[in-house]
Formats: C-alpha cells, structure tokens, sequence
C-alpha cells in the first residue's frame, strides 16, 4: 500500500508510545485514524483530544465505518496483542492490509530520507538530538522517537516540507530489517535480546543485514571499533566515530562546573566550541553521532551549535529531578550492563568524589539470566545499590531466576541491600543520599515524582 494510497488507519495497540507518534502524523496528513487499546491513558486521552477515534472494548462492531473499506485502510498492530484478538481476526479474514509499527516505519523509509539511528544503547538520546538539531535547522525533519523529547513534549515532530524523517531503529525482533534508511547511525552492538536472537553471532549478523539497507547515495556513520561487520551497498559512503578519534570526533574536551564543551572535528567541516544541552559524558559521543547526520542532512555548524546547547534531553534518559549540592536525583533507562555502566561513569564524570547511589529493578527473566554476572560488574562501579524484584515485562518467570543473582555477584564489601519495589518510597525517607539513581527500563520509574518530593522535602531544597 502507499501512502497516497491510505484514507484511513486503525491502530490495535493504539495507546503504546510509538504507536502514538503514527497517529499523530496520520492526522496530521488528514488521515481517518482510529484505533482500539485495553485501557484508557493519560496518552489516548490527549490522542482523542486530537482528533483520533479510540475505544477500550475488543468488540469488531465498534469499529467506525470510515475504517471498514480494505482498499484503503491500513491497520497496524502491536505484537504484545494476542493472537485471538477478535478486531484483528475480523481485519485479516476481510482483506486488509495489516502491518507492524516497524512496517509502517519502513514504509515512510521509502517516501522520505530516513536518517536512522540503531544500537544496543544511545538510540533515543541520539535520535532525538537529531530530530531537534533537524528541527532547528532550516532542513526541519519528521521524526518518530522511542522517548518523549522535553523539549517538545512528545515522541513525535512534524514538517509539511521536509524530505526526511527521524527513526530509532529498533533491533528487537528485527524490527529494523523494514527500514530503508538513507543514513544511519550504528552506536553499540552489545549483546542483547538473546530471547529472540539466541547468540550474539546471530545478533551481529542482524545489525550487518541491516547495513545492506542503506540506500545508495547515503552513508553509514557506525562506532568505531564495534563487533559488527558491515555490508553496505554500491555508492554508500562510510563513516567512523568516537569520542577521541574516527572521522568525528571531539577535540580540546573541557569538562567542569557543570559544563561539557569540545570542537567537533569533521571531515563535513569542523564545528568549534559545541556545549552539551545536557552536559552528562555519555552523551559526547550520542552529540557527535546526531552532528555527523545533522551535517550530512545539511544543517549548518551555527545552527548545529546553537540547537546542542538549547536540547534538554529525553524523559527517563540521564533526567534529573533534583540537581543540587546537598542532593542530586534522577532517573536513567539504562537497563543493558553496558548501558549502566557508561550512566555510573558519566555521573562520576561530573559528579566527582560525591557518594553514588542507585537503586536498580532488574528487566525482563531472560535478560537477567543471561547477563547476571555483567550485572553486577557494572553496579559494583557504584558506591551503594539496592535491587528490586525483576521486571517481567512480556515474560513469564524462568525458575530459579531472580535478582539474588545479580546481588550474589556485587563487589566484596560494597552497601548493598534488596527491596521490594513497593518498599522503595520508605527506604528512601530513611536513607540518607548524596547522588541518587533510579536504574532500569521498567515501571520504578513511576515512582519518581513521590520520591522527588520526599527528597525535596527530607533536603530542604
């Protein structure tokens, strides 16, 4: 189906964050859009507001009539909805074309210039650095984010006039393999997802077939010295980056009082004197990644410069609540061993000789039976961890698999305690903190404004 092609799309799975940012842009086009979810959200509320057709039943007779013509109704689906799911079993058995998000997002790959952005890790940050460097640009973007951008309040911009569009391509599933990129990002090949990939060769080979989908003309800018080996197509060039060397990279760093400053050095044009909007260590590398597309995309150093000191950052990505000398509390999604321990060694970097605290809640059975031992390298780099009960996410428990696993394995000597999630908000009034870290990709997040007024309150700040 092509995009000219679609006067209606109904959405099963319609309250999911990246499902919203498709409705946004359906209606932005004037597109019917409508759609089914199981509960009722802060999120389908405001997506009602603007103009889309929700309903909280899983019933084929609250369809609306305008989403029943096959020729030209699109219908995209999450795979967390079950297989007997009635909407969806009226959908396929009348003909229409059913795709996943990741489908739909390749789709838009083959009407725009997609700059695309995959990784084990740093793919939100990066992606939305883009998007708002694009968007304060005369090149302008439509971009579809796994986070909510704060600037902007959402996962989702749109232009009338720009041809490119902004994805994080997800490796999950292989979900990525649907895109068609122009330029992309490579940031990490960390092992991960070994539920769907099995092993890490398998995972590598997953990131190398998607590199035979950078379209001709385009380029690739990939990490230096990842695992991975890439296979790119005739006419695509390739690019090397990383914090200290590679075709991009940063020069004369100045990090203190709060500040990250360093000249980017870039065979598109060097750009002097780039300061961090938020000024945590991992993201010099997430910065010069998201520049090396901007520049390639043809935004310009002043407006490149300009728009990294203005970006706030991602909701749950390096976000703090409380910044202050007596306490500093944030949360951060990192939930891959790598992951955390790039956040610890970046809030080490700024926040040096001050007491690390971070409380941790383990995501996904499988993830924690297969990398426990990592696990726990990386939070040894802490002065003080606590750790909840794992996340299950889509899973079901696997025997013998807890967060005991990882606790076992933390460094000789190091504080550390285990909790309920339900018990956080109290062992946070009774503990005494310095620099304190919610950890992990799962629902402790929701705990994060209590907490911020207990610390604000317990501080005096």
């Amino acid at each position: 189906m092509n995009l000219e092609d679609i006067a209606a799309v109904y959405f099963v799975g319609a309250g999911g964050i990246g499902m919203s940012a498709l409705e946004r842009y359906f209606l932005s086009r004037g597109v019917c859009v409508a759609g089914y979810d199981r509960t009722e959200s802060a999120l389908t509320r405001q997506l009602a507001a603007e103009g889309a057709d929700l309903h909280y039943a899983d019933d084929p007779a609250l369809i609306p009539g305008r989403c029943r013509d096959a020729r030209h109704t699109l219908v995209v689906f999450t795979p967390a909805i079950p297989a007997d799911h009635k909407e969806l079993a009226y959908f396929r058995q009348n003909g229409f074309e059913v795709q996943k998000r990741a489908e739909v997002l390749g789709l838009l790959t083959r009407h725009m210039r997609g700059l695309c952005v995959a990784g084990t890790h740093g793919k939100t940050t990066t992606s939305s650095m883009l998007a708002h460097l694009l968007h304060e640009s005369h090149v302008g973007c439509n971009a579809f984010l796994g986070g909510i951008a704060k600037n902007y309040g959402t996962n989702c911009l749109l232009s009338a006039s720009s041809p490119y569009v902004v994805i994080e391509a997800d490796e999950f599933d292989r979900s990525f393999h649907h895109l068609r990129p122009f330029a992309s990002v490579i940031t990490a090949t960390d092992a991960d997802h070994l539920d769907i990939y099995g092993t890490e060769e398998a995972y590598l080979e997953s990131f190398r077939h998607y590199t035979t989908l950078i379209q001709p003309g385009g380029a690739l800018v990939v990490h230096r010295g990842l695992k991975m080996r890439d296979d790119l197509q005739p006419g695509v060039r390739r690019y090397e980056y990383a914090r200290d060397e590679g075709d991009f990279h940063a020069r004369r760093l100045r990090i203190g009082q709060g500040r990250i400053v360093f000249d980017l050095v870039s065979p598109l044009g060097d750009i002097e004197d780039v300061e961090l909007g938020v000024p945590v260590g991992v993201n010099i590398e997430n910065g010069i990644a998201a520049m090396a597309l901007a520049q390639l995309a043809g935004a310009t150093p002043d407006e490149i410069r300009r728009a990294m000191r203005s970006f706030s950052g991602v909701v749950r990505r390096f976000d703090f609540k409380l910044n202050t000398p007596r306490i500093v509390f944030l949360s951060d999604y990192a939930h891959h061993p790598a992951e955390i321990r790039q956040s610890i060694l970046s809030l080490r970097e700024v926040f040096d000789g001050r007491r690390l605290t971070a409380i941790f809640q383990p995501h996904l059975y499988s993830r924690t039976r297969d990398f426990y031992a990592d696990f726990a390298d990386s939070l040894s780099l802490l002065d003080s961890v606590i750790l909840t009960e794992i996340y299950p996410a889509r899973e079901a428990p696997i025997p013998g698999v807890t967060s005991q696993l990882i606790y076992d394995r933390l460094r000789p000597g190091m504080e550390r305690r285990m909790c309920r999630k339900a018990d956080v908000p109290r062992i946070v009034e009774e503990g005494d903190f310095d620099v304190l870290m919610l950890l992990g990709a799962g629902d402790l997040d929701d705990y994060a404004p209590r907490l911020t007024e207990i610390l604000r309150r317990k501080y005096h700040v």
